[in-house]
């Protein structure tokens, strides 16, 4: 009866699948939401529906327009929901907890909080599946934000999704080529991908296997590969390689990626660039390339300012680290003029204008930054920034109210945005004001910047007020 039982959940379960990414794909999006829960709920293992699951409720949420206060009361509601399962976690009721947190993302899938239970929970119960296809979606709609890719990374190893892993481990790279950890994982992608693709060719063949095992250079090189620093014979075997590799495919740019990595892990940085600068005539309109020659570049300055420095030279390292901002800044501006599309790159030459005070050009680029869903808030905030130091109070305040209204959680940009707005409000003489502003920075962090020191000034300025 119980095998029975079991099977009859199974089908259930399958039918409710069916019907559920039927509804998915005529766009009902309610009853898919509904019908693939059912599933899940019946076979928490089954991954397909959890993934058609997760794409409905991004679906959902993207196409519902809610106002303020109905976002503000949905947040209220996630909250508590956030904090039943931590209950239901703390008790080890992890399967419970799991589907509760599948509401929870039907609410809001791509808030912060929210993928972060969700992955914890996930990993709790056993469905490294499930936590993937959480951060996966969420990375999907934020593209560049480099945790949430290695989050993906991590899950893409612990599912055995090696090629996916590598993929991702050689974007992380790209956007920091000095990061010895990410340089050692995609090694250890990379190994694993050969490995596995050594014991599939193996399996087909007669003592395949034993000959796989008895292949010594095979396990030195998977050895080598997997380090995170290679030096000597080693080094010099791995970009022998490389060249090899780039000779026989040059038309693949991950093989010059991977070769430049090479190269400056045994900090050859000329060569690193000239590999990197043949990938881009390969194909021209790759700007990640363009950020990976830069990112080399610098790793070359700071590496002469290091031996500068380590050899007593404080005036020749001091000197090249005003070469190496001049590189950076005509660099931004360079890469700015050839690709004028790419939002995050005028964000950031905004902050090389606002670092250098030409405070009108940092505010035009930072008003086409703000365009870009990423970049939006935190472009805001230097907006403000820039009108604050033009004397432009009233601009101010308006960019950080702006911004203060999109971000719901306080996280460190919240902090620093309302730690604005109550100086600001100090400094028009609206004792109350800042003392709210202050407030709830200093209830949500008590070692943010002086808000010690200002929460107690600003109780004086009230007493006198008052009195």
């Amino acid at each position: 009866m119980a095998g029975e039982k079991t099977d009859q959940s199974a089908q259930q379960a399958q039918n409710f699948y069916n019907r559920g990414v039927a509804a998915f794909e005529r766009g009902n999006l309610d009853i898919a939401l509904d019908l693939l829960m059912q599933c899940v709920t019946l076979a928490p293992g089954f991954s397909r529906a959890r993934k058609f699951l997760r794409a409905a409720q991004i679906a959902k949420f993207r196409k519902e327009k809610k106002s303020r206060m109905a976002t503000q009361m949905q947040e209220f509601r996630a909250m508590l929901m956030r904090m039943k399962i931590a209950g239901l976690l703390k008790a080890g009721k992890n399967e419970s907890a799991l589907l509760e947190c599948e509401k929870l993302l039907t609410m809001n899938p791509l808030q912060s909080q929210n993928v972060e239970l969700a992955v914890q929970v996930a990993d709790a119960s056993g469905h490294p599946d499930a936590a993937l296809f959480t951060v996966e979606a969420a990375y999907e709609h934020n593209p560049d934000d480099m945790l949430l890719l290695r989050r993906v990374a991590e899950y893409y190893m612990a599912v055995g999704e090696y090629d996916k892993a590598r993929d991702a481990y050689v974007k992380l790279n790209a956007f920091l080529p000095n990061d010895q950890a990410i340089f050692k994982q995609l090694k250890d992608a990379e190994a694993r991908m050969t490995m596995a693709s050594g014991w599939e060719e193996a399996a087909g063949q007669k003592d395949g296997f034993r000959k796989l095992i008895a292949d010594k250079d095979q396990a030195k090189k998977l050895d080598m590969q997997a380090k995170a620093v290679v030096a000597g014979s080693d080094a010099d075997a791995l970009i022998a390689e490389g060249i090899a590799r780039v000779e026989k495919e040059p038309a693949n740019l991950n093989y010059y990626r991977a070769l430049a990595r090479l190269y400056v892990g045994s900090k050859r940085f000329d060569e690193a660039v000239a590999t990197l600068e043949s990938a881009r005539a390969v194909n021209a309109a790759d700007p990640e390339l363009d950020r990976a020659i830069t990112t080399t570049k610098i790793a070359a300055y700071e590496s002469r300012i290091e031996s500068l420095k380590a050899g007593g030279d404080a005036a020749g390292a001091a000197t090249l680290e005003t070469e190496m901002n001049q590189f950076l800044f005509d660099d931004l501006v360079s890469r700015v003029q050839r690709y004028p599309n790419d939002l995050k790159l005028r964000f950031e030459l905004g902050l090389q204008y606002f670092k250098y005070e030409y405070y009108d050009d940092a505010i035009g680029q930072l008003q086409l930054a703000q365009r870009s869903p990423k970049e939006r808030v935190e472009a805001l905030y230097y907006l403000a920034m820039c009108f604050a130091k033009k004397g432009q109070r009233d601009m101010a305040v308006m960019q950080l109210e702006t911004a203060n209204e999109q971000l719901l959680i306080m996280d460190d940009l919240k902090k620093k945005i309302v730690y604005e707005l109550g100086e600001m409000a100090e400094q028009a003489g609206d004792i109350e004001k800042a003392f709210n502003y202050y407030k709830d920075v200093y209830g949500a962090d008590i070692g943010f910047k002086d808000i010690g020191a200002r929460m107690e000034h600003i109780y004086k300025l009230r007493q006198t007020h008052q009195g």
